[in-house]
């Protein structure tokens, strides 16, 4: 189960092969606060997977929660609050790199195991004209994610290079889940859906 109303996230998974039930979590991300970045990422995830993990719906599931920030020069960056903060917030970013991170937490309701961890990519920004952000911005697209930016989407043009994993900019580290599950006993081979038709 994804503890995630990203669709990105989800898209990620199925196209790895996984087909996971998708359960928004509902906690309110507001009442979070931690240090850096990696803390509130990790807090943020465990809440999540934590909090469907808990459902009656996920017994005996595979939980995965997830949250990503952009930590731009140790401002703490999550979704924009409105269309201004999303400008300001690419007038800021323009030609400049932040890191991208994501927290990550799975628990095995089967077993009440659990492993939570972080994965971090850099970033870099074009240097975008004024009226390509307000361009971009007026798509709405940035609303809705953490850093205002995709790397999947409308926002991919803006993104002039990365360093680390690009699944954990679309808001899921393929590598970092294997490896947590490996932890947990769960091969990743196994939790492939039927690939022959």
């Amino acid at each position: 189960m994804l503890a995630s109303a990203s669709p990105a996230r989800l898209r990620t998974l199925r196209a790895s092969g996984l087909d996971p039930v998708a359960l928004v979590s509902g906690i309110d991300e507001e009442r979070y606060a931690a240090d850096s970045s990696t803390e509130l990422a990790v807090e943020l995830a465990t809440a999540k997977a934590r909090a469907v993990a808990g459902l009656e719906a996920a017994h005996g599931s595979l939980v995965i929660g997830c949250d990503s920030l952009l930590d731009l020069d140790g401002s703490i960056l999550g979704k924009p609050r409105d269309a201004a903060d999303a400008v300001d917030r690419w007038r800021a970013m323009r030609g400049r790199s932040g890191t991208l991170v994501s927290g990550h937490c799975v628990i095995d309701t089967a077993t009440g195991s659990s492993r939570a961890a972080v994965a971090e990519t850099t970033v870099h920004f074009a240097d975008l004209t004024e009226n390509e952000i307000a361009a971009y911005v007026a798509t709405g697209e940035p609303l809705h994610v953490a850093g205002a930016f995709t790397i999947d989407g409308l926002g991919g043009a803006f993104v002039t290079g990365i360093e680390g994993d690009h699944h954990n900019v679309v808001g899921i580290s393929l590598p970092l889940l294997r490896t947590m599950l490996t932890e947990l006993g769960v091969a990743w081979t196994d939790l492939w859906t039927d690939l022959s038709g």
